[in-house]
């Protein structure tokens, strides 16, 4: 496993033009979106007027996720995805034509109906830009996938913002006439990269279309709530653009008025927030073994916040320098904990979206997801203007509506700052009560990384990537359902003894993750048989279930006889069985080898070094326990 690289992805056809042509996209609508900007300054219109237009543009822009995102996830849905990503690109060089036109005329009532159809365009894009990626990448890929995907786009999203402001202030008189090059330039780029996705068919190409906006609205709404797992990815994701607005518009204030700074500084501060949120993206695929690890989004929500606090305990009010640049500002004391600050907000920022577009795409199905990606972009949008209207009013002091004077809270803003570092934790906790599996996933993600070192073969080659198998494996210690579940890049159904499954703090765990409890016939009947019908139930809806044959820890290291419970299995449902083997664990804490004080207190056992092995799976109809009892012990050779 650590021998893989995400990178490598950039090489592969599969897999490059498709990140080429979302980091071309996003490049360049923050390059137009900016160079509007530009031209309003270019053309020296009132502030008045400079004000319309800055708050009409973002209104325009998102107006067709609300108006369309619904349609846009039934065509995604029912088209094949590669034509569809061509016809996309194929309408931005429509639109950017026009927009050059809007610059070359200086006009902007042009711009601003290319901004309303760049909108359209965009929102005809999203559903089909998340669902690619399952289509494309395996599932051991696809949180190393989203994070260089979301590394591209917070990446592109920066540097064409800078880009865009610069270009009237660098060309001069023929900023018109560079904007109007560089976006159809954009454009014909994304366009030729998308001619080069391979073929990626549809997901559901039977699927009738309901052209009513506001029923199919309703009924992709519905359709995203369906598991509870995924309906609290997408409104993790959402919080997630909630957070980042009212962060990023209160960014050229504050580097303004809290830290004494220019033009220049605001950006500084923006591209410390973006690089952070890009290395945090790109570093969920380490921390999470290359499995879809939800377990990063409780430390990554709290992370936030933690940093987030920390600014504004770092800059609680105004400051009497003026005009400061970069170099001034890192002159000034207390410059550096701001800087980490930025940082750490976004590398964790990274860290809680990144694991969330993954466990969206492993548990929708194929045939619905466009379709569960529209609804998150109806729902993302809803809360980036929610963001953008709240964070306003709670830094005015009144409101006069209708001869209704209102007070409000004026807050400066790091005391905004203050408010949202709280309402995010508020916001994580009601995600993780109602969904505990990611509380579960981070308590069982920690325990892993901290006490073991962990080398994977074979995994992801054998185990199937969807269907129903079955996992058999060696029983060595009270945490091999863990260390398997921190291995397997699909969720896994564990049928454990039910003495381990009772253990404290752990049994929250176990009971969290759907494990099976089992008896042996002496103990209860009634529970081994519950237990063996959970396990045909489970592997009827196409999940995977892992059993531990001997029935029992072992007690030497040695591995004991497989018993018939297997062989029950499969004769009621014959599966693929996929033989695994656990090396290093009776050398490891929680294993048998000592006493319960001698395995707490020997030092040499902590960051054990463990190897999880998998072969290839066998026809769950012509096998038996004992060809998977030497299977097992094949794998694990003679190291216990």
């Amino acid at each position: 496993m650590s021998g893989h690289n995400q990178f490598a992805l950039l090489k592969q056809r599969r897999f490059l033009p498709f990140f080429i042509v979302q980091a071309l996209g996003a490049f360049n609508d923050n390059i137009y979106r900016q160079a509007i900007i530009g031209l309003l300054f270019f053309l020296g219109v009132s502030t008045e007027e400079r004000t319309l237009y800055t708050n009409l543009a973002p209104a325009l822009f998102i107006l067709p996720y609300f108006l369309f995102s619904a349609l846009a996830g039934q065509v995604a849905e029912r088209m094949e995805k590669q034509k569809l990503i061509v016809v996309t690109t194929t309408m931005e060089i429509v639109i950017m034509a026009l927009a050059a036109v809007g610059f070359l005329t200086q006009s902007m009532p042009v711009l601003l109906v290319a901004l309303f159809c760049t909108g359209l365009q965009s929102t005809l894009f999203g559903p089909v830009k998340y669902s690619v990626l399952p289509s494309i990448l395996k599932p051991e890929e696809l949180t190393g996938g989203n994070g260089l995907v979301e590394m591209g786009t917070s990446i592109s999203i920066l540097t064409g913002m800078i880009a865009g402001g610069l270009i009237f202030s660098l060309a001069g008189s023929h900023g018109p006439v560079v904007a109007a090059v560089a976006i159809i330039a954009l454009a014909l780029a994304g366009n030729t990269a998308a001619r080069m996705i391979p073929r990626l068919d549809a997901g559901a190409p039977e699927l009738k279309i309901n052209w009513n906006p506001w029923t199919e609205s309703l009924a992709v709404l519905r359709l995203a709530r369906k598991q509870k797992a995924v309906r609290n990815a997408i409104l993790g994701v959402s919080w997630f653009w909630f957070f980042g607005t009212v962060l990023t518009a209160q960014l050229p204030t504050y580097a303004v008025v809290n830290l004494g700074g220019g033009d220049t500084l605001y950006i500084f501060a923006l591209a410390l927030f973006s690089l952070g949120t890009g290395v945090g993206s790109l570093l969920c695929e380490k921390l999470s073994g290359r499995i879809v690890e939800i377990g990063l989004v409780p430390l990554g929500a709290f992370g936030m916040s933690v940093f987030l606090l920390d600014l504004y305990f770092a800059r609680t009010g105004a400051v009497t320098a003026a005009g400061l640049n970069v170099a001034g500002f890192l002159q000034q004391p207390g410059s550096a904990r701001i800087v980490i600050d930025l940082l750490g907000i976004g590398l964790f920022t990274g860290f809680f979206v990144v694991p969330l577009f993954a466990l969206i795409q492993s548990r929708t199905p194929r045939s619905e997801m466009s379709r569960v990606f529209a609804a998150l972009n109806i729902q993302n949008s809803g809360f980036i203007v929610a963001a953008a209207v709240l964070g306003l009013l709670l830094q005015l002091k009144q409101l006069t509506l209708f001869g209704y004077t209102l007070p409000l809270p004026g807050l400066t803003i790091p005391q905004l700052l203050l408010v949202l570092a709280i309402a995010n934790v508020v916001v994580a906790v009601y995600i993780f009560s109602i969904v505990p599996e990611f509380l579960m996933r981070f308590l069982s993600w920690l325990m892993v990384r901290t006490l073991y070192k962990l080398r994977v073969r074979g995994v992801e080659d054998n185990v199937p990537d969807e269907g129903a198998a079955l996992i058999v494996c060696n029983h060595v210690s009270y945490m091999d359902a863990l260390i398997l579940s921190a291995t397997i890049p699909r969720p896994v159904r564990f049928v454990m003894y039910y003495k381990i499954f009772n253990i404290p703090v752990m049994r929250w765990i176990f009971r969290t993750a759907k494990a099976i409890p089992i008896a042996s016939p002496k103990e209860d009947a009634a529970l081994m048989q519950r237990a063996f019908d959970e396990v045909d139930a489970a592997l009827a809806e196409g999940e995977l279930v892992c059993i531990f044959p001997e029935g029992a820890l072992t007690r030497d290291g040695e591995i004991a006889a497989f018993r018939s419970g297997v062989e029950k299995i499969l004769a009621r449902r014959p599966v693929p069985v996929v033989p695994m083997a656990l090396k290093g664990m009776w050398a490891s804490m929680w294993s048998r080898r000592d006493t319960r004080l001698g395995r707490m207190r020997v030092p040499r056992r902590f960051r054990a070094h463990v190897e999880v092995v998998a072969a290839a799976p066998v026809n769950g109809q012509d096998t038996d326990a004992a060809r998977l009892e030497t299977l097992v012990r094949t794998l694990r050779g003679s190291e216990a």
